[in-house]
């Protein structure tokens, strides 16, 4: 069999093919022309290209960040303390409404609510003041129960006044009373001893004082006996002054109305606080 006869065969062997070819059977069969064995060529079959795939871009840019946030709204949101929520529509996002809680004035939309303003804040400025002024009186109410409790008893109080009757003491005689503790000086001055006190220059004295000041009435004079200077009683009718006090333990001398004069003290015999009941009446304390 000669090439030609094995040529013609071939091409009437694929003729008489009416089946459909596939793409690899149409790719490796090729018809053989006539001639010799040189012009026949092996069948080639032609190889897919390499599919690339294309990587995906580093992102180190704020651009290219931002091309991952998401732009739609969530559809699920979970969290560790509470429940899983699921969003199925836009309608069921509630917004708030506060209409309840505002005023009337200011709910209509053609009115400025500049004009209601002052009537607005009656209501808080009288809400605050009724507060304020329950705060006041409680406060009271507090600071007094607590200075009462720390104050003297009504029984010591009592006991704590002297009622002294200044008819039973002789002109020019000094009487001692004991009053809460401590020695009480009361003399009834003579008119002689009165004069030479009002005349003292009270520029000269170490505690300027005028007699008007420590003796409400003039004829009796009222002293608590402690020295000024350590605490000492003075003595009564002794001393460099006429009708003044001494003090035996460092040597103060008080004049008639009971000022220092001389020695070591720094301030006048103290006068307590006592009122009149009548012209020879008084009440110490």
């Amino acid at each position: 069999m000669t090439c030609s006869s094995f040529a013609i065969e071939g091409i009437a062997t694929l003729k008489m093919i009416s089946l459909p070819k596939s793409s690899i059977i149409q790719a490796a069969v090729k018809a053989v022309p006539r001639g010799n064995l040189l012009s026949v060529s092996l069948p080639t079959i032609s190889t897919p290209s390499k599919i690339t795939v294309e990587q995906p871009a580093k992102k180190l840019t704020s651009f290219s960040l931002s091309q991952n946030l998401v732009r739609t709204v969530p559809s699920v949101s979970t969290s560790l303390s509470g429940t899983t929520q699921v969003r199925f529509a836009h309608t069921d996002l509630k917004v708030p409404d506060f209409s309840a809680y505002r005023r009337d004035q200011v709910k209509k939309a053609d009115s400025q609510s500049g004009q209601s303003d002052a009537e607005r804040k009656l209501t808080s400025y009288l809400v605050v003041g009724a507060g304020a002024v329950a705060c006041v009186y409680s406060a009271k109410a507090i600071v007094r129960g607590i200075v009462s409790n720390l104050s003297f008893a009504a029984d010591a109080l009592a006991i704590s006044k002297v009622e002294i009757k200044l008819g039973d003491i002789p002109e020019g005689r000094n009487v001692t009373i004991t009053w809460r503790g401590k020695p009480l000086f009361v003399k009834h001055r003579t008119e002689e001893e009165i004069a030479t006190e009002a005349a003292v220059d009270i520029s000269q004295l170490r505690d300027p004082q005028p007699d008007s000041e420590r003796a409400s009435n003039p004829k009796y004079l009222i002293l608590i006996g402690v020295c000024t200077h350590l605490g000492c009683v003075p003595i009564a009718e002794a001393g460099d002054f006429s009708g003044g006090y001494f003090c035996p333990c460092h040597g103060s001398h008080y004049d008639g109305s009971g000022r220092i004069r001389k020695g070591p003290a720094p301030l006048n015999l103290e006068v307590p606080h006592y009122e009149y009941l009548d012209d020879t009446t008084v009440v110490v304390g």
